[in-house]
């Protein structure tokens, strides 16, 4: 304990919120980890809102990677060395490498539009008017099968919308998977996730029309509408709702807000970090629509499945304890279907397991509150593939990633539809 309080102050950063919108000279680390002392060096690192960790798996095998702002750079890495923590540079300007991805994708959205014959493409990441027009396209063209609601606004007043899909037969009161995306801002491969989804199932009806025989499909594809839209225009890395706490912390982790174990284990008590719990449950109205949804589909809802980037993950409850729920070979199963078929198909390997048994304690996630408060069954978190350094994956790598995640959510709600 001595030797983590000294590598505490060793580091001496200031304690603010990460703030800059360029990123310029940001670095981005992968840190690999050889004994139990230096995992927790990193958890406890974790906790520091200047240091922003994109991924901390608990398994010694796998890298850690963290974004450091260039005036801690220093620090960071004397202590790493200190305690002889290997390490590596995999992006030495994140600034440099965003405008990049910036310019990449306005090039392919607006091919996309001179193009496309929908709002939307698998070739570029598409901000909230056009993901929503999508969806209002689709209403229009297939009426009998589709259906949007704007389940409700953002705290900046944005619509919420989520679609409804099903085979058309007119029959009511079926089974429902539900699925969401974009929690995390930062997140896009999500969102595009969720619309590939959608697109599948609609557009690609005659394939698929198996998952709707028996079952409703409701897809939320931006839970986030505020947080997304600024990192389009502000600040890439944001992952936070936008709702103000203090007049200079803005925003709560939409996924610590949740009324179940909230504040536990897991989350922070600062506004300004990242992982900030809220300053109630369901303080977000992001969240409360969520917990709307999800209480509304209680008695119907069977599989909620909700989409994250980034780490090649398929995770169930608990969140807040290593404990497992007296179903959790119920998940597994559903989960390690997902795990298989994507293996199988591209070769990309999936961990499988409870939220903290793979990663570490975070309570206050939505998947387990639709499990253990909704009563979904089946419920389970994807973390999707990481690209570029994480959660910048390039336009070119969309298709293939979403097309991947489909063959994987494909499995997993044939194996919910076996099941009930």
């Amino acid at each position: 304990m001595f030797k983590l309080c000294a590598a505490f102050l060793l580091l001496a950063l200031c304690g603010t919120a990460l703030a800059a919108d360029s990123y310029d000279g940001y670095k981005i680390y992968d840190i690999n980890t050889r004994s139990v002392f230096e995992k927790e060096l990193l958890l406890r690192l974790s906790q520091n809102a200047d240091l922003d960790f994109f991924d901390m798996p608990r398994s010694m095998e796998a890298a850690s990677r963290v974004m450091v702002q260039p005036q801690d750079q220093q620090g960071f890495e004397q202590l790493l060395q200190k305690f002889d923590v290997e390490y590596t540079v995999v992006n030495e300007d994140l600034g440099v490498s965003l405008r990049q991805e910036q310019l990449e994708n306005q090039s392919q959205r607006l091919m996309a539009q001179r193009s496309a014959s929908r709002a939307i493409s698998f070739k570029a990441f598409h901000r909230l008017s056009e993901i929503n027009a999508y969806l209002d396209e689709l209403a229009a063209a297939y009426p009998s099968r589709v259906s949007v609601q704007v389940a409700g606004k953002s705290y900046e007043n944005r619509d919420i919308k989520t679609i409804t899909i099903s085979n058309g037969d007119g029959k009511s009161g079926k089974s429902v998977i539900f699925l969401d995306a974009g929690i995390h801002a930062r997140e896009w491969i999500a969102h595009a996730g969720a619309l590939y989804v959608i697109h599948q199932l609609v557009e690609n009806f005659a394939a698929n029309s198996a998952l709707l025989k028996n079952f409703d499909w409701v897809i939320l594809p931006v839970v986030n509408p505020d947080g997304y839209e600024y990192t389009h225009t502000s600040t890439r890395m944001w992952r936070k709702t936008r709702k103000p706490v203090s007049s200079s912390c803005y925003g709560t982790d939409a996924n610590r807000n949740f009324d179940y174990h909230w504040g536990e284990v897991g989350a922070s008590s600062s506004s300004c970090a990242d992982t900030f719990k809220g300053e109630t449950a369901f303080s977000e109205p992001e969240t409360q629509l969520v917990r709307d949804l999800l209480l509304g589909l209680k008695s119907r809802g069977k599989f909620y499945l909700t989409l994250h980037s980034y780490g090649n993950y398929l995770l169930y409850p608990y969140g807040w304890t290593s404990s497992l729920p007296a179903s959790w070979r119920d998940i597994d199963d559903v989960a390690q279907a997902g795990a298989a078929a994507i293996s199988a198909a591209t070769g990309t390997k999936y961990t499988v397991g409870s939220s903290t048994n793979v990663l570490y304690a975070a309570a206050g996630g939505s998947d387990d509150y639709a499990f253990a408060v909704a009563d979904f069954p089946i419920s389970i978190t994807m973390e999707l593939p990481a690209g570029g350094t994480g959660f910048n994956p390039t336009t070119a790598q969309i298709l293939p990633y979403v097309d991947e995640t489909w063959v994987g959510i494909k499995a997993m709600a044939q194996k919910v539809v076996d099941k009930y």
